[in-house]
């Protein structure tokens, strides 16, 4: 098989997980938010597979989930948050393993778990909504905050996941 097949099939299997994992596995969170722990997969795919393929598991996964779920309401801003945060998430991935002290690095990542978060979910999700519905942008972020914070945990939590996985170099590594 060659390394072109390979990427697209490992990508279309990430965007099904993605996609399976996130309606299956639903954990409550805030009134109508959940923990999504499809960005578990995302993390992961960010981790091991380089930024173009963890952006389409964070945006296709994300069409998908809309297009199974409630319809494309809501979808085209979380779409490209995911897919903000999928390829900053890879790049300090790529990053941080040039840190060799395991405190700092899991520091680093977790603090930029936090800003890239905010970036895709309070910045591109309530922006997108903002210029699509004409909805206040404050009102969107303020809306938006739960699923930040929801994010962000289950982006954090992801880590211990990542370094569990056998290593393998990154394929912009290689």
């Amino acid at each position: 098989m060659t390394d072109r097949i390979r990427f697209i099939s490992y990508t279309a299997v990430g965007i099904a997980l993605f996609t399976a994992v996130s309606l299956c596995l639903q954990v409550p969170f805030f009134e109508n938010y959940y923990f999504c722990l499809g960005y578990i997969v995302l993390a992961v795919y960010s981790d091991r597979f380089g930024p173009l393929s963890a952006a389409a598991v964070g945006g296709l996964g994300t069409v998908v989930y809309c297009i199974l779920t409630n319809g494309l309401r809501g979808m085209p801003g979380w779409a490209l948050g995911n897919v903000l945060i999928a390829v900053c998430l890879s790049y300090v991935f790529q990053a941080s393993r040039k840190i060799p002290k395991p405190v700092i690095r899991i520091g680093f990542e977790l603090a930029m778990i936090v800003i890239i978060t905010a970036a895709g979910i309070l910045g591109v999700k309530s922006l997108t909504e903002h210029i699509l519905y004409a909805q206040p942008f404050l009102l969107r972020a303020a809306k938006n905050s739960y699923a930040f914070v929801a994010d962000t945990i289950m982006l954090g939590a992801a880590l211990p996941v990542c370094r569990l996985l056998p290593k393998q170099n990154h394929p912009a590594e290689q």
